[in-house]
């Protein structure tokens, strides 16, 4: 056929002129070439050779991206210029095609605006990116040009009365709209940049986002094209293939994204409503509306865009209708539809569809009720959950303590107790799970089943054809996703609301206010808030005080700090003050006026559970005031700038309060950050390398630190757990004695530390450090022996100053008590002059308190022991490290996972899942058949006759017979497979926690002592918790989306052969991309777990830790660093939503796109499983025994001998001895006290009686039988022992006492009567059955040891061994347990290892121990008759 612009025909009027050249059509089509042409010609030398020569003068870079104005309006203009263009070309083909010569003018203009089109966005993004904005000159010509050549030809067609009947005519109009208002955005740039026609263009500088090259979350910044296809993943993704994605890679959030910024704006809401209307501030309501305020401009535009998408989800079924039925018919009658999503189906079914529609709606109901009840169930599972976690972290924590009482069995049966409740739960989570998934595969099934034969059963004339039914199908699909989605908008929705009305009541509570200079009268009673809810030990300044507190309170109201000299020298004041706990709660402190003098070193002592934290915490501001005044001197410099305290902090009506400064405090028990030791001591103040080595001296801590991993630069794990007690006290103080504030509180700092340890800290770092340094330091302690150092002594006793003032005046006034400290300190009274002692600490060689390595609880803490220990971190290190590579798809673990269900339960999974989709294409397949029979049958064109009628009524039945039953099978099938997955994973969840609780309660001590508490914990919870809940449901629409692809490819296969042509290549590429998307996907997801954890870890230890936080006045770092860990898992979590939309729009189905993300996520739960299968092969400690029980007497041991031959132990097979050929006799019933230095071998000499460490060689006889031949729970509960560290459960004291439930009432009140607790329990409400919170937290430390005492107490056993039981005891209290210990267990053999010497003074015989080898075995008054006797050097060191 000829080729011509504007044709090759004869007498073809293209070519005449003589009516003007602009009323030819040709010559216009001709001129509308030309700005195009300009445009290529101008841009192409610029794109190509001027972007070429200057590439390293331009540098296009993300940090230089600046969107000019209209940069949205400019994109969405030129997709829509894009599409008209298309339009004009088909429409000028299809024209052209009923013509002999071709006659390129009618297309041929409209293919070079289309590539001119293009050509303009590219050279706009490169203009844009390079912020050159004077080459914008090209596109304002061109723009002017395709408007006025377009405008000509849309006026030549409206002369020729060419008009909206034809399609040529509306998309010239729309053109000329579209360039027109190119052209205006183009206009609009000039006017805001001024880059032409003005003498000084405007200078805009990036937003700081982009000027930040550590922002790499590009969605805001990039162009509309680039968003939308999230093609500057594509590098991201690439990148990942390469090296694994961390925090790095991912950069910084947009300043805009930041939690800081939406912080900001959440406040300025909230102060916007506040200065609108104070009532509207109130409850729930409130923080609704400030949400809306502050975000609900774009949760509408997103709403609105989801909308959009939604309804566009429409356009599928309309295509499938209009292509069917055009093929069907075989005609071009274009036929407009209308596109309203839910009239469609009445459109295309007349009355039918309201069938389908009524049962999708009374289903509705019951899909809400089921959620619901999945939302209840899910609350319920995560209560047991929460409690089972609770008894696993007890059980966990005090594992040491079980396994030396043979209590393994009652907590793991106490945690399985738990284990089944959270199961019930489970089951009830998945029987509902299993309901939804089968409703929401079912209810298209059972609509489309309905509708359908009662469209043919019911209206016999009306039209079946495929494009009805297919098109019909795809509807009840769409309309079936937002019941799909309902249970978990049901569960969102409710977690919403339950979190908003939590927060309303915790943001509607008190806060801790300052202290004021005088007290105020409190509030009358009806002004309270209505909001109770504060957490215990949290201040409620606004609670009124005590109606029967106020006649004795009333004349405290009117106290006043004093106003002579003695304020001045005065630190703080507490006049009057009554102090609790609960708001409700009896006074713990009552009438406490005290004094703290400046610069000086008051001591607080008295007896456990007097008050001394409490008086702590009340001067902190941290206990309920009930009455008087807590007063500080605001003449005292500030700590970092040693300036007065800053104005800025008092407020207007309280110009008069003396705000305290900060307060370095070392809690009792001891708070550490997860952070390094440095991190640790330094605490966010600056480096100062000398005062550190001064710390680290005065500690101690320079040998804890040479045996760390990594020295002062070890991570410290959660809660301190990889560190022994003394270890953690002792980073506790330095941090105290690092900072340089001028108040510092100590709460009893030797409680973990022996003898020398606690001297050094006390002469190098408190009296040093501090008290030299004229400091005011408050020391809480039970070591009388430091009373002389102290410049000012508070007693206590019940909750209540017994007296203060200096240790002379308690010689003077307080007689009795004086003489009690002084027989209790075994002092002489030349001893007791501070002045004395001073002058002979001087005189004495500082060398006289060597170093420890380590805490005494260390378990392999010698020097010879250090390499091994160094080698032995690195391999855990090494291990870590390779848990966090990333692997190939766990096929193993997989196998695993569906191997632990059981053959049975297996084959009915896949067997199932494979005949439901099997009989989900025949059901579509059967449809294709019936609507292609009723479509030949169909009324215009079957000709039935009478006779016939009745044969052609019974096909149609026979085809809706066979669909039925097709349908009921899959309805069925669908319930099958939703029960088969769920019940799957709920006999993998049991039988998987079963086992790992198992083999974790029975592996050694080596395991607990090597491997972190938190790792372990995290395998009961959350990969527990994955192995629960979320694997099952990514199980089911793994197989659901992976079957579903393979059965449409394979219909789609058999239908069109010709497809798998395409088909190979279609592969390689989703192969490549799920491959990319797979690595990057997973690393995302771990990354968002991992920041994560930091998040969550720092809010606990926030709470954990306010105390000291908030008397440190550092809650605004705290703040600080929360939203630093909010904006590292919000990126995270936002590249992982980038990545799935990467994923969705470069999938051809969305089937396919469900698949790859499931085998995503499948993959990194299956982590889990690994996990968890790596802890069973931990290698359990030998139980079994090779005496049979009936060779075991009932009553052994009975008479309590003990023989030790040639006896060594070590912790491990590959680790040095640390006893070493120990031999001893210990006769039955004597006292045996054990001493030495820290890492001598003292705890190991105890474990040794349990086979808590390994006796490789040598054996102990006790009583005539080698334990070595016991089973270990029988040796284990024969003995009696009790720990340094106080371990107490939540639950009774009934059952921290005697899990066992073997002991009568009076047997555990006589034990609490020999640990002094008798009177303290008594008055509690329920007596032994007073619970005891997790941790004993509601007991003071010296309380918890006092029921360890009385829980050993219980046992009875001929064997008692005490490991250093008394550190944390007054010595008032130690001094009654040793008497005690002597007459109650006068017939019972006491091994003690001593903590303070002098307790083992009264011992039948001592032993010496250094670096694991006996050094000293004899009555310690022959041992103290020589003069070069270690024992006696010990002894003259504890005085």
């Amino acid at each position: 056929m000829p080729l011509a612009f504007c044709g090759s025909e004869n007498h073809s009027a293209a070519y005449r002129v003589d009516q003007g050249v602009l009323n030819n059509g040709c010559f216009v089509d001709a001129l509308n070439v030309v700005p195009h042409v300009f445009l290529l010609f101008i841009t192409f030398p610029i794109l190509f050779i001027g972007w070429g020569s200057q590439s390293s003068k331009v540098h296009i870079h993300h940090s230089t991206w600046l969107h000019f104005p209209g940069h949205n309006l400019r994109w969405i203009l030129t997709f829509m210029l894009l599409f008209v263009l298309v339009c004009e070309i088909a429409e000028g083909i299809l024209s052209d095609g009923v013509t002999e010569s071709r006659h390129l003018h009618l297309y041929m203009p409209a293919g070079m605006a289309f590539m001119a089109a293009v050509t303009s966005v590219i050279y706009y993004h490169n203009i844009e990116t390079s912020n050159f904005p004077k080459l914008l000159i090209a596109l304002l010509v061109y723009w002017t040009l395709a408007f006025i050549t377009k405008t000509i030809k849309f006026v030549k067609f409206y002369d020729h009365a060419i008009g909206f009947s034809q399609l040529r005519f509306c998309l010239t109009g729309l053109l000329v709209i579209l360039y027109g208002m190119l052209l205006l955005v183009e206009v609009n740039v000039i006017r805001v940049r001024r880059y032409i026609f003005f003498k000084m263009p405007r200078e805009v500088k990036p937003p700081e986002d982009l000027q930040d090259l550590g922002v790499r979350f590009l969605q805001p910044f990039v162009n509309l094209l680039s968003k939308g296809t999230y093609w500057w993943m594509n590098a991201f993704i690439k990148t990942a293939h390469k090296k694994p994605i961390d925090l790095r890679a991912i950069g910084k959030l947009p300043i805009a994204m930041r939690a800081l910024t939406n912080y900001q704006r959440l406040c300025e809401a909230f102060d916007a409503q506040e200065r609108k209307d104070m009532q509207s501030t109130q409850g729930a309501r409130a923080i609704w509306q400030a949400l809306c305020h502050a975000f609900g401009r774009r949760l509408v535009l997103s709403s609105t865009f989801r909308i959009l998408a939604d309804l566009l989800g429409f356009a599928g079924p309309l295509c499938i209708f209009g292509i069917v039925d055009h093929l069907g018919k075989e005609n071009r009658v274009f036929q407009p539809k209308i596109i309203v999503g839910v009239i469609l189906l009445y459109y295309i079914l007349g009355i039918s569809a309201l069938i389908g529609a009524a049962v999708i709606i009374l289903l509705a109901p019951v899909q809400y009720f089921v959620a619901t009840k999945l939302s209840q169930a899910q609350r319920s599972t995560l209560e047991y959950s929460n409690e089972r976690l609770k008894q696993t972290n007890e059980m966990l924590r005090g594992i040491k303590l079980l396994k030396l009482y043979a209590w393994e069995n009652i907590f793991r049966t106490r945690v399985e107790m738990t284990r089944r409740k959270e199961m019930t739960s489970l089951r009830a989570f998945a029987v509902y799970t299993s309901i939804s998934i089968f409703m929401n595969t079912a209810i298209p099934i059972a609509a489309v089943l309905i509708t359908f034969v009662g469209h043919v059963s019911f209206f016999k004339e009306a039209d079946f054809s495929p494009s009805v039914a297919f098109a019909s199908l795809s509807l009840f699909h769409i309309l079936v996703t937002p019941l799909f989605l309902l249970s978990s908008v049901v569960r969102s929705t409710v977690k919403a609301l339950v979190s908003v009305q939590k927060l309303s009541e915790f943001l509607s509570s008190a806060e801790i206010r300052e202290e004021q200079c005088a007290p105020r009268e409190p509030e009358p009673r009806g002004q309270a808030s209505k909001y109770q809810a504060v957490p215990l030990k949290v201040v409620n300044r606004k609670r009124p005080a005590w109606e029967d507190c106020r006649g004795i309170m009333g004349p405290l109201q009117s106290l006043t700090p004093s106003a002579d000299g003695d304020a001045d020298n005065c630190c703080v004041q507490i006049i009057g003050g009554f102090f609790t706990w609960t708001p409700d709660g009896i006074p713990t402190l009552s009438n406490i006026t005290i004094c703290i003098p400046r610069g000086q070193l008051t001591m607080i002592v008295g007896q456990v559970g007097c008050g001394k934290s409490s008086l702590l915490l009340a001067t902190l501001g941290e206990m309920q005031k009930v009455s008087g005044g807590v007063f500080w001197n605001s003449s005292l410099p500030d700590s970092e700038t040693g300036e007065d305290p800053s104005p800025e902090r008092e407020t207007a009506t309280d110009s008069d309060i003396r705000k305290r400064g900060p307060v370095a405090y070392a809690s009792q028990k001891p708070w550490l950050l997860n952070a390094t030791v440095e991190e640790n001591i330094t605490f966010e103040s600056p480096f100062n390398k000398q005062r550190y080595k001064m710390v680290i001296e005065a500690c101690s801590l320079q040998p804890d630190i040479d045996i760390l991993p990594h020295g002062d630069q070890t991570q410290i794990g959660e809660r301190g757990i990889n560190l022994s007690g003394g270890q953690r006290q002792r980073i506790s103080v330095a941090r105290a004695l690092y900072q340089h504030t001028n108040v510092v509180f100590l709460d009893d700092p030797f409680s973990a530390l022996d003898v020398h340890l606690s001297d050094h800290l006390m002469q190098a770092g408190i009296l040093e450090l501090l008290r030299d340094d004229k400091r005011t330091v408050v020391l809480v302690t039970h070591k009388l022996q430091y009373l002389p150092h102290a410049d000012w002594i508070i007693a206590m006793k019940d909750g209540t100053i017994q007296r203060e003032g200096t240790l002379k005046d308690f010689q003077r006034s307080e007689c009795q008590l004086f003489e009690h400290w002084k027989t209790l300190m075994n002092r002489q009274d030349q001893e007791l002059e501070k002045e004395t002692i001073v002058e002979r600490k001087a005189a004495e060689p500082p060398q006289g308190l060597p170093r420890a390595m380590s805490s005494r609880d260390g378990l392999l803490q010698d020097e010879e022991e250090e390499e091994e220990e160094a080698a032995e971190s690195e391999e855990e290190d090494n291990l870590s490290s390779v848990l966090h590579q990333r692997a190939k798809i766990p096929w193993r673990a997989c196998s695993k996972y569906l191997s632990s269900a059981g053959i049975l339960l297996l084959s009915l999974l896949v067997f199932s899942q494979l005949l439901k989709h099997m009989v989900l294409v025949a059901i579509d397949y059967w449809l294709a058949k019936w609507t292609d029979s009723a479509l030949i049958l169909s009324p215009t064109s079957r000709n039935c006759s009478l006779s016939q009628a009745q044969e052609c009524s019974l096909d149609q039945t026979v085809y809706a017979m066979v669909f039925t039953v097709l349908c009921s099978l899959g309805i069925v099938l669908c319930l099958v497979t939703s029960i088969t997955v769920e019940w799957t994973g709920l006999k993998v969840a049991k039988r998987l926690h079963c086992s790992l609780l198992n083999q974790i309660i029975l592996a050694p001590m080596r395991f607990f002592e090597t491997t972190p508490l938190g790792s372990i914990l995290n395998r009961f919870s959350s990969d527990c918790n994955t192995i629960d809940q979320h694997i099952p449901s990514t199980l089911e629409c793994l197989s659901r989306s992976t079957l579903l692809c393979v059965s449409a490819l394979a219909v789609i296969s058999y239908v069109t052969p010709v497809f798998l042509v395409a088909l190979l290549p279609l592969a390689v590429v989703c192969y490549f991309i799920q491959k990319y998307f797979r690595v990057a996907s997973r690393d995302l997801q771990q990354l968002d777990d991992t920041t994560q954890l930091p998040l969550l870890s720092h809010f606990a230890e926030t709470v954990e830790g306010l105390t000291t936080i908030r008397a440190f006045r550092y809650e605004a770092r705290f703040q600080q660093k929360l939203l630093e860990y909010t904006d590292s898992n919000n990126i995270a979590s936002l590249f992982l939503t980038a990545a799935n939309r990467w994923l969705e729009v470069r999938m051809v189905s969305n089937y396919l796109n469900w698949m790859v993300r499931n085998l995503a996520d499948m993959e990194l739960q299956l982590g889990a499983v690994k996990r968890i299968h790596g802890l069973l092969n931990t290698e359990a400690e030998r139980y079994e025994g090779l005496l049979a029980p009936s060779l075991i007497p009932k009553n052994w041991p009975d008479q309590g001998k003990i023989q030790i031959q040639n006896l060594s132990v070590r912790y491990d097979s590959s680790l040095k001895p640390v006893l070493k050929h120990v031999n001893a006799l210990i006769s039955p019933g004597q006292k045996i006290g054990i001493c030495g230095r820290t890492g001598s071998g003292k705890s190991s000499f105890s474990l040794a009686f349990f086979r808590m460490v390994d006796m490789f060689e040598g054996r102990i006889i006790i009583d005539g039988i080698d334990i070595a031949k016991l089973p270990l729970h029988t040796l284990r509960s024969r003995l009696s022992i009790i720990l340094q560290d106080p371990v107490l459960f939540s639950g009774t004291i009934r059952f921290n006492l005697d899990p066992e439930k073997k002991c009568s009432d009076s047997t555990l009140w006589e034990a609490l009567e020999i640990a002094q607790l008798k009177l303290v329990v008594k008055a509690l409400p329920g007596g032994l059955d007073a619970i005891i919170t997790e941790g004993g937290e509601n007991f003071s430390q010296g309380q918890r040891q006092l029921f360890c005492l009385a829980r050993a107490f219980v046992r009875k056993t001929s064997i008692f061994i005490m490991d250093e039981a008394t550190a944390s005891i007054d010595m008032a209290t130690e001094n009654i347990l040793q008497k005690v210990v002597m007459t109650a267990f006068a017939d019972r053999t006491v091994v003690t290892i001593a903590h303070r010497v002098h307790t083992i003074l009264s011992a039948d015989l001592v032993i010496v121990l250094k670096r694991g080898a006996i050094l000293e075995f004899d009555k310690p008054e022959k041992l103290l008759s020589q003069k070069d006797s270690v024992f006696a050097s010990f002894v003259r060191a504890d005085k």
